[in-house]
């Protein structure tokens, strides 16, 4: 499938995903306030960390070696049976840490020891969050774009659904328990959608782990690792840096900024993964590689460019439309924000090479060099300019990843120098 025709079906996804966002970020300004939208934020990156752990950190592996083993479908279900089996034992696991931990995280995360059991509500789930990333990997790979959008449309109904009610219901507290359920709820949706399948059986999900697709798997395992602790984790240090010097309130302005810049991008980063990252991972020839990733560029980076000047333009409605009047702080940030969102992407077509080509040492170095340094320098940028430091922060950081990315992908890999004499 095209990337056009791709981003046709992603783009009704997103959508929906966008529209369902609009309402569900209205509901949280008015129910939980600016302090809250920091408190969610430090509880969603938490749970992504938790739930690549308790995947065994192997979808993105899953996604690249089920598309690169589209001719041979034996060697595919014992990479599935593999995988599953693993995210079981992980999820297991993690679920344990997770109930035993649960005071010692509510009070150094969240900065409160009454939500300890809000952990007990995601433990309870996380097998089921779990099985639903790998099933949505499994669709990703197997490029059932259709399947995965519609997967993808009921998990938005469902998030604004129950995060919505609970909000609305019990505050802070209620959505962090619709936080901790969603992804569960939408397993039974996307577990539907794979079992209408001819290629899939139940049995596929758990078996003999293979050792030589666990030993393939082991080096995305290590990638998704890095990037589920580098990231998250320097978010977590930015938003506890703004609150110390700012206050909760205005932690809780970045990370609705941040949000924006999330919904977004949305349509974006899912066409990536959807379409671009299983291509990157079929194509043999370092010419056509060059040729996939110039024409990419061609049709993301304009798009993108044009959103964010009209986000920029608009800074003040959609603050308006999407929070209250309590987060109008948060326009300083419009400008830097939207101009380190373009660069971003623009470093990110760069990057998913990494991710399609298992160029496991690079990613990992380059990933935790640039976390490190996106928390250093918001950490200085604060401090010389005011708030608006960490959204010029965001575009620095990019600015120097996109510089690095060019140089590493586009001029030192072999990946994507053709051969001489080859056309």
């Amino acid at each position: 499938m095209s990337l056009i025709r791709t981003s046709f079906w992603n783009g009704i996804a997103v959508a929906v995903r966008m529209g369902t966002a609009l309402l569900l970020n209205k509901i949280l300004a008015i129910y939980v306030g600016p302090s809250g939208y920091a408190i969610i934020g430090q509880f969603q990156n938490l749970v992504g960390m938790i739930v690549t752990f308790a995947t065994g950190a192997t979808n993105t592996g899953v996604v690249k070696y089920t598309a690169e083993l589209f001719d041979d479908e034996a060697s595919q279900r014992r990479l599935w049976q593999t995988a599953g089996t693993v995210t079981l034992i992980a999820s297991l696991i993690s679920a344990v840490a997770i109930v035993l931990a649960r005071d010692f995280l509510a009070r150094e995360l969240l900065h409160d020891p009454a939500l300890a059991s809000i952990f007990l509500w995601l433990a309870a789930g996380l097998v089921f969050i779990s099985l639903n990333a790998l099933l949505l990997a499994l669709l990703n790979g197997k490029k059932e774009v259709k399947r995965y959008v519609v997967s993808n449309i009921a998990g938005s109904f469902i998030g604004l659904a129950v995060t919505g009610a609970l909000a609305y219901w019990y505050g802070l507290y209620g959505t962090l328990v619709a936080l901790s359920i969603n992804q569960a709820l939408v397993f039974f949706v996307t577990f539907h959608q794979v079992a209408r399948t001819a290629w899939f059986r139940l049995r596929y999900l758990v078996g003999r782990i293979d050792r030589r697709h666990l030993r393939a798997l082991g080096g995305f395992v290590a990638m998704a690792a890095a990037s589920a602790i580098a990231a998250p984790l320097s978010q977590v240090a930015v938003r506890n840096d703004l609150a110390a010097q700012f206050g909760w309130d205005y932690a809780g302005y970045w990370d609705a900024m941040w949000r924006i810049s999330t919904i977004y991008l949305t349509f974006v980063t899912v066409t990536l993964s959807l379409y671009y990252l299983p291509r990157l991972s079929e194509i043999r020839d370092p010419a056509e590689l060059r040729r996939e990733i110039l024409g990419t560029y061609r049709i993301v980076v304009p798009a993108v460019t044009v959103v964010s000047l009209t986000l920029y333009l608009l800074r003040d409605l959609v603050i308006a439309i999407l929070f209250t009047g309590d987060f109008a702080p948060m326009e300083v940030l419009f400008s830097w924000q939207m101009a380190g969102d373009v660069v971003k992407i623009s470093s990110w077509v760069l990057s998913f090479v990494m991710l399609g080509r298992g160029m496991t040492r690079l990613f990992i170095v380059t990933e935790l060099l640039f976390a490190v340094s996106f928390w250093a320098s918001a950490a200085l940028l604060t401090r010389l300019f005011g708030f608006e430091g960490v959204a010029m922060a965001h575009l620095a950081n990019y600015a120097v990843y996109m510089v690095a990315m060019w140089y590493l992908i586009l001029v030192r890999s072999p990946e994507t120098r053709p051969v001489p004499g080859r056309a």
